[in-house]
Formats: C-alpha cells, sequence, structure tokens
C-alpha cells in the first residue's frame, strides 16, 4: 500500500495535523473525501482589495471561499484550528512576479499584512464524477491533473489580468453530457467545463505537455474536456509583479473542515 493510499480514510483533522507537522507534503486529490479543498492565494493587504475585485469579476476560474483578517493566519469559516502558515502540504514563493521557491511552511516569511484568499478547487467536482461512475484518470493514476496556460482573456482588476489556466480531464464520450451537468452543481468549485475538443482553439500546442501537472493521455473513446482553474491566481499574481506573494503548488490544497457540496456564505457574497 502507498503513503497516499494509507492516508485516504483520515480525517481531515489527522491530515491537517500530520501536513502541519511536516508529515505529508505531496498532492491532495483523493483526500479527505467529502471536504473542501482550497486552492490559495497569500498577498499583502495593498492589493487584496484588488485582487479580490479580480477574482468576483472572474468567478469561474477563481471563486472565493474565505478571505482572512490581514496579518492573521486563521480561516474559521473553513476550520477552528486552521493556521495557513503550516497546513498546506507546499507552498509556492513569488517575488516581483518571479518563482523564487517551494516550501512546506511559511512561518518564517509570513508579514503582518498578509491576507489569505481561499478559492475553490476542482477537487470537489472530482469527487461527484467519480460517484457517478465517471472516472478520473489522475487520481487513479496519483497524479496531479494537468493544468495548461490558455487564450482565454480574464477581465482585470487594477495590476490583476490576464489569460485563464484551465485543467483536462478525459471523458469518455458517452458521459461528457454528464460530466458537465455533474460539475455544474458545484459553482464554487469552478462548476461547468469552459469546453471539449482539441487543445488548439483554447490556445494549448499539445495536452502531452502540460505547464503545471502531469500529462494524461486521451484514449480512443475519450474527449478532452477542460474546466477553469484555480492555478489561475498564479499566472496572474505573476504578470502583476506584485514583490512579494505566496500560493499553494499546484494540486497541494488546504483541506479545509467543511464539507465540499455546502452552502459557502463567503462565496454567496462575492457572487455578481
Amino acid at each position: 500500500m502507498s503513503v497516499k493510499e494509507s492516508l485516504k480514510d483520515l480525517d481531515v483533522h489527522a491530515l491537517r495535523r500530520l501536513i502541519r507537522a511536516g508529515g505529508y507534503a505531496r498532492h491532495t486529490a483523493g483526500l479527505a473525501a467529502g471536504k473542501l479543498q482550497c486552492n490559495l492565494a497569500i498577498l499583502p493587504e495593498a492589493y487584496a482589495a484588488d485582487f479580490i475585485r479580480f477574482c468576483e469579476l472572474n468567478p469561474k476560474p477563481c471563486p472565493i471561499v474565505a478571505v482572512g483578517e490581514p496579518g492573521n493566519p486563521a480561516l474559521p469559516d473553513l476550520g477552528e484550528d486552521i493556521d495557513i502558515r503550516t497546513d498546506v502540504p507546499r507552498y509556492r514563493l513569488f517575488r516581483n512576479g518571479v518563482f523564487d521557491e517551494e516550501v512546506t511552511d511559511i512561518s518564517a516569511c509570513w508579514q503582518d499584512d498578509f491576507v489569505t484568499v481561499a478559492l475553490g478547487c476542482s477537487f470537489t467536482f472530482e469527487n461527484a464524477l467519480m460517484a457517478q461512475g465517471i472516472a478520473v484518470k489522475h487520481i487513479d493514476l496519483d497524479q496531479t491533473v494537468p493544468m495548461y496556460r490558455s487564450n482565454i482573456a480574464l477581465a482585470p482588476a487594477g495590476p490583476f489580468g490576464g489569460e485563464m489556466v484551465v485543467t483536462m480531464r478525459p471523458i469518455p464520450e458517452a458521459r461528457v453530457q454528464d460530466a458537465w451537468e455533474i460539475s455544474a452543481r458545484y459553482p464554487h468549485a469552478h462548476g461547468a467545463p469552459i469546453g471539449k475538443g482539441p487543445s488548439d482553439s483554447f490556445g494549448i500546442a499539445d495536452l502531452q505537455t502540460p505547464d503545471w501537472g502531469d500529462p494524461v493521455e486521451v484514449s480512443d473513446g475519450e474527449v478532452p474536456v477542460y474546466w477553469a482553474c484555480g492555478v489561475t491566481p498564479q499566472n496572474v499574481l505573476m504578470k502583476a509583479q506584485i514583490p512579494f506573494c505566496i500560493t499553494h503548488a499546484p494540486g497541494h490544497m488546504l483541506v479545509a473542515d467543511v464539507a465540499e457540496d455546502a452552502d459557502i456564505p463567503v462565496f454567496k457574497a462575492h457572487q455578481h
């Protein structure tokens, strides 16, 4: 049994304690089934209002599920004991728009003006797909979903703008409509797909060379289906070239206490 397999039945509190202690630093797909998993953007308060506005204008890739208080690493809307400095398996540090390093703890570089923005994640609808008998290949392969820069323009706000990042999942042709309808029920987790079919129509040169994650083969009888991706903010933050910000490493999410199908007040408040 793999380490990942041995952890899949851990409850969310035990999982976060393990991550906090440095005992697990891999991707979180398939862990704490039924619990909301979140993408993260952590940035100085001076930029937070513009970034939140950017997310409000682009809710498909950036569905807000929680916003922290400046300087406070807690996210009480998502879990009583969450410490955002330690409870994510891997973080990425960006300085002046350039990726600097990947770490497993950000306590040493935490700032008193940092605001945490938590965004919904596709792992939510993936669980729903699997529950309805639609296989999710990258989970079966214990890999990270393939992610690609696309040519889909986003609505700008302040220094934030650019193009959407998308994920791709091969779906059996007979189940594409089912996958569309199932994922549409989770607007806080990117909702319905943004398209399907040949990758070049989305500005993707080669599905076997993703910008993040692992390549997944599209077999005969399958259709590549694309969803908006929560790595979009990483692309946007890099373009904005703000002095210092932090995100999760792609696929390495914050696992929250709340149910993935919960009615999320913060998400509702940020919908337009």
